[in-house]
């Protein structure tokens, strides 16, 4: 198989729930941990950092990255999902994983995979271990996909686990109160291992400080302990709690015997996209309409954005809007502004919710607009419609910003 063949063969023949949603969710770490003992167990060769979390774990593991990489050390980075290419999911130095190693991947072990029927999610981890431990790195960062506890990622014993915030996202899988989410991104923590917490909750902080007592591990609240802020060149307003997670995080891995300078940190903060390829965090795709697009899709996500979003100097406001079928519309919708035009589409994958069905769900809540075949028809109108006084906003998913970068 050449590589479009191989990704093909992953995408379709295996549960992926980026697609599927539900039907790729696995309950136990059985098949993880049988594809580690098959793979000689590539985890155990490399150094790591673990990142969980509702939101942000996606900026945090791409800061941490470019961080360590300013400070000399071969990074591996394992993320997901992936927006434009699946090899965004796995790099080394900012470079994605090359095609000829996804296909020898599969090709070794594809016989093992079909026959223990692994998920995408659970053979996309192994891979990028395996290619981790080839590789040599010096350390990965290794982003939690969904939840922690039952993760296919928590095979891992990390120098530090990190958990930035806790949101109500999925939960249909980790719980239907903080409380319960809280408890399952605990699982990540491991037996004398630091555990650095993004965002201190009333309604969580309780959970984690008794997970952290079981486990033996100190425990470290970034709110409460990072007073200074270091400029990062993502430019959300948002990230000043995921700079402070970082900067705690950075200084238990001095701790740890790590060698990252203060001008590796200021470095490496002001080149995260530079370093790491990192995109749709408040990403400006243009000017005169200013155009930008980010990736928030739950109601932490979401609410901050929308804060931002009223920051900004413009005319009218055109926001090309599309969900997943599993979001929670109700708890979403409250937070968009009525005073904007509305262009809705579909992302153009299986999960994608019909745009005739969003429409009627935001005019039962008086957000009016129109309805378009994809995502880059509906962006294409609006710009035809904006004034370059406008602005014009592009989310509501990962999906739908993987379509106009």
């Amino acid at each position: 198989m050449n590589y479009q063949d191989t990704v093909n063969w992953m995408f379709q023949q295996l549960p992926m729930y980026q697609n599927k949603g539900n039907s790729a969710f696995k309950k136990d770490l059985t098949n993880t941990i049988n594809l580690a003992k098959h793979l000689n167990h590539p985890e155990d060769c490399f150094r790591s950092i673990h990142v969980g979390g509702t939101n942000g774990k996606g900026s945090t593991s791409h800061m941490l990255a470019s961080i360590l990489q300013e400070s000399g050390y071969k990074v591996g980075l394992y993320t997901s999902p992936h927006l434009k290419d699946f090899r965004e999911r796995i790099r080394i130095n900012g470079k994605v994983i090359t095609k000829k190693s996804v296909i020898a991947f599969i090709e070794q072990n594809k016989a093992f995979l079909e026959a223990n029927q692994l998920s995408f999610f659970e053979m996309t981890v192994g891979m990028a271990f395996a290619y981790f431990a080839d590789q040599e790195v010096d350390i990965a960062i290794i982003e939690v996909g969904l939840g922690g506890r039952l993760d296919s990622t928590n095979i891992i014993t990390p120098e530090v686990s990190v958990i930035t915030n806790i949101g109500f996202d999925h939960i249909q899988f980790l719980g239907n109160t903080l409380q319960e989410i809280a408890a399952e991104k605990a699982g990540i923590i491991k037996h004398g291992i630091p555990i650095v917490i993004g965002e201190t909750h009333a309604e969580t902080e309780s959970v984690f400080r008794t997970k952290a007592e079981e486990k033996q591990s100190n425990i470290y609240f970034a709110d409460q302990l990072v007073d200074t802020i270091i400029e990062c060149d993502l430019k959300g307003a948002y990230q000043v709690h995921n700079i402070k997670t970082v900067l705690q995080s950075v200084k238990v891995l001095k701790s740890n015997g790590f060698n990252v300078s203060e001008k590796d940190l200021q470095k490496g903060l002001l080149n995260v996209t530079t370093n790491t390829g990192l995109q749709g965090r408040w990403q400006v795709l243009g000017t005169e309409p200013k155009i930008i697009c980010d990736t928030a899709h739950n109601k932490e996500g979401l609410t901050s954005v929308m804060k931002q979003l009223k920051e900004e100097s413009f005319n009218h406001l055109h926001i090309v809007f599309g969900v997943v079928n599993d979001k929670d519309l109700e708890g979403i919708i409250p937070l968009l502004p009525e005073l904007a035009t509305y262009y809705f589409c579909k992302p153009n994958v299986q999960r994608g919710l019909d745009a005739e069905i969003l429409k009627k769900t935001f005019a039962k809540n008086g957000l009016k607009g129109e309805v378009y075949n994809s995502v880059k028809i509906a962006l294409s109108v609006a710009k035809s419609n904006a004034k370059v006084t406008d602005l014009i906003y592009v989310g509501g998913s990962t999906f739908v910003v993987a379509e106009i970068i």
